[in-house]
Parts: C-alpha cells; sequence; structure tokens
C-alpha cells in the first residue's frame, strides 16, 4: 500500500460514510429557514362587483366606480392572480371588481378564489356584498330596479336540443340532465344528486333568506333616480303594470348563464327554470352572466371554512329588460342598454350602501350576529 492511505484510513472513511448516509446525518443538515407568520386581517364587510370599462376611479362609471370613490376606498392592494385590487377605506369596507367586460367572463371564479386564498386576509366573519348589473324581468319589475335575491340559481348546466328540433308539447329544447323534459327534475335522484337539492353541490345556492329579507326591510323605500329616457321607455310595456313603475326595490332570484339570451322565450324558460330549481318558492327576477360561477367559488370557500355562507348577499339592478316591448323584436331591443346601464349603476349603490354602513356602524353587534337571525 503507498501513499500512506493504510488499512486503519480505509476503515475511518468506510466509517464516516456510513455516518452520513443514516437518517441521523440527514437531519443534521442546515434547516430551511421558517417562513414568517402572518396575522391575517379581519375582513368586515367587502363589497363585490363585476366590471369596469376602465380604471375603478375617475373615468365613465361601471359596476363599482361609484363605491370606490363615493365610500372613499382610497387605498390600493395588489391581489396576485386579480385583475384590479383589492380597495379598502378607513371605516374598513374592502372593495373589488374584476375587470372589464371582455375579460371577467372567464376568470370571476378564478379570481375570487385568489382573494380568498390570499393569506393577508381573514374572510371568516366577513360581510360579503356581491353587486351588478342585470337583465330584468319585464313582467317583475322595471329598468333600473333594485332586488335582493334569496336563491342564486346556476342555468349553464342542463341539456340542449335545437328548439326547432323537438316535439311540438316541448316549450324549449332546455332541460335538467337527468330529466326527459323540460319543466322536471332528473328521475333518478341518487345518480344525479349533484344537480338536485340535497345538501350538495345544488343547481340553487340557497342564500340566508332572513338576512335578505333585514336588507330589504332596511332599503325597500330608498328612492333610485329615474329620468325622462327610463319614462319614455317604460311607456312602451302596455300589459306589464311592474315594467311600468318607476325603479323600486324587491325581492327577487338572481339567474346566472354564460350564455347571453334575450327575448320573450328565454324569459319564459328563466322563470320556469327557477321554479323548478327552487321548488315552486323563487320568483326569477334579474339575469347575468356570473353570479352562478361566483356563487359556486363561495360554496366551495364555504366547505373549507374560509367563509361563512350565512353572511352572503347578492344584489342585482336592472340594466336593460330581459325580453322587448310589445310590437318590437327582439333583434331589434337586446342593445337597449343606455339610460338603463347608468340606473342600474346607481341603483347598485344607493341600495347597497345603507346595508353596508348598518353592518361598520354596529360591528359590535354583527360580528357574532347575523341581523335577521335570532340568536339561539
Amino acid at each position: 500500500m503507498t501513499g500512506g492511505f493504510g488499512k486503519k484510513a480505509v476503515l475511518t472513511f468506510a466509517a464516516a460514510m456510513a455516518v452520513l448516509a443514516s437518517p441521523a446525518a440527514s437531519s443534521a443538515e442546515p434547516a430551511v429557514p421558517a417562513l414568517p407568520t402572518i396575522q391575517p386581517i379581519p375582513v368586515k364587510v367587502i363589497v363585490i362587483a363585476n366590471f369596469e370599462p376602465g380604471e375603478d376611479k375617475g373615468d365613465a362609471p361601471g359596476e363599482f366606480q361609484f363605491w370606490a370613490e363615493r365610500e372613499h376606498l382610497d387605498e390600493v392592494i395588489p391581489i396576485k392572480g386579480a385583475l384590479h385590487p383589492l380597495r379598502r377605506n378607513a371605516a374598513g369596507l374592502y372593495g373589488m371588481c374584476w375587470g372589464s367586460p371582455d375579460t371577467m367572463l372567464g376568470g370571476v371564479a378564478e379570481q375570487l378564489m385568489s382573494l380568498l386564498l390570499d393569506p393577508r386576509f381573514d374572510f371568516r366573519n366577513t360581510y360579503w356584498l356581491f353587486t351588478g348589473i342585470s337583465g330584468v324581468d319585464p313582467q317583475v319589475a322595471s329598468v333600473g330596479s333594485a332586488a335582493w335575491s334569496r336563491w342564486v340559481v346556476q342555468g349553464d348546466t342542463l341539456r340542449e336540443f335545437d328548439d326547432r328540433e323537438v316535439g311540438q308539447d316541448w316549450p324549449d329544447g332546455l332541460f335538467a340532465i337527468g330529466a326527459d323534459a323540460p319543466g322536471k327534475l332528473p328521475s333518478n335522484t341518487e345518480s344525479f344528486a349533484g344537480f338536485t337539492d340535497t345538501g350538495k353541490l345544488a343547481m340553487a345556492a340557497k342564500l340566508n333568506q332572513s338576512l335578505a329579507q333585514w336588507a330589504y326591510d332596511r332599503t325597500r323605500d330608498v328612492v333610485i333616480p329615474d329620468s325622462p329616457e327610463l319614462q319614455k321607455a317604460r311607456a312602451a310595456w302596455k300589459g306589464y303594470p311592474n315594467a311600468q313603475k318607476p325603479p323600486f326595490v324587491l325581492m327577487g332570484e338572481t339567474l346566472g348563464a354564460l350564455r347571453y339570451w334575450h327575448g320573450p322565450g328565454r324569459t319564459q324558460w328563466a322563470r320556469d327554470w327557477v321554479k323548478l330549481w327552487t321548488g315552486g318558492k323563487g320568483r326569477f327576477a334579474m339575469t347575468n352572466m356570473e353570479s352562478q360561477s361566483l356563487a359556486g367559488t363561495m360554496a366551495i370557500a364555504a366547505k373549507q371554512g374560509l367563509v361563512d355562507p350565512a353572511r352572503v348577499l347578492v344584489l342585482r339592478t336592472g340594466s336593460n329588460p330581459s325580453m322587448p316591448p310589445p310590437g318590437r323584436s327582439a333583434v331589434e331591443s337586446v342593445a337597449d342598454e343606455g339610460a338603463g346601464q347608468v340606473a342600474a349603476f346607481e341603483a347598485n349603490y344607493r341600495v347597497g350602501v345603507p346595508v353596508v354602513h348598518e353592518l361598520l356602524a354596529h360591528w359590535d353587534i354583527y360580528k357574532d350576529h347575523v341581523p335577521g337571525v335570532e340568536p339561539r
């Protein structure tokens, strides 16, 4: 053996290698530094809108701008995964919207989940006000009116045939998965439990109806501004007394569907669909394109303990009728949103803000006691 590397040295080297390979040796490696502990900020009240055509403040208004400007939501908090920042004011009101109309349709659920999972905030006792403009059923209300919802009904998951290819006794080609005709629930409720109101992933998200009633009672007399343009448009609704009224506050259900539908046929489908999935208890009032996605995201968050589903409010306002007035075609009337859109933006704020202010002003009560619900 040359080089001075004798038998003893070889044994020592082997022993050292055995030590390095042992679990005890691996545990002696430098530990990864622990992540800093974050104390989440409890959020009292948050307003969620859906789109702004530009900036949150200072330009043409969308669904969120009146909230951002009038409530001085001046502090800007970027959220990873969201197109617009979270905003808040000194009173503890938070607010957020998702983006412009060309981006919000495909990402509202993803952006909401990004907010819910942000470790900086604690939403377990938060009151949520989801608000936005909608198509309004002229049988129920006029353009500019505001409806507090008791259910959010999902209008995406269904079977569809071309209306020209269905039997003469069918009103349309839209019907529930698992059913054999429109107007019916799935025949096998065990196989299709996910599409029925069994406490699982229901087609109709039942909101806290006592809280919705409380919000309605506080705002039923709020005056929503009228205009000569709205008055002129209402005159065409002969035979529809509710559509001829100045804008008012009501209770009525929200139907969300990604399809932007319009016309008397689809309006009747919406009435029937809401009745079907609410057991005949709900009344279709407002249609939009995102409330079903947001309700689904909140349902998932509730199952994970991130939010309290009993503290969710949905307020929708009518920017246009869901069908044309007598004597006009659906094609002619589908884009009638000018004066109605402005009125709906205003109604979102005017009807929602008394509820928000009440919750914040008496947080010492409402933190542990949801209004409208008798304490146990």
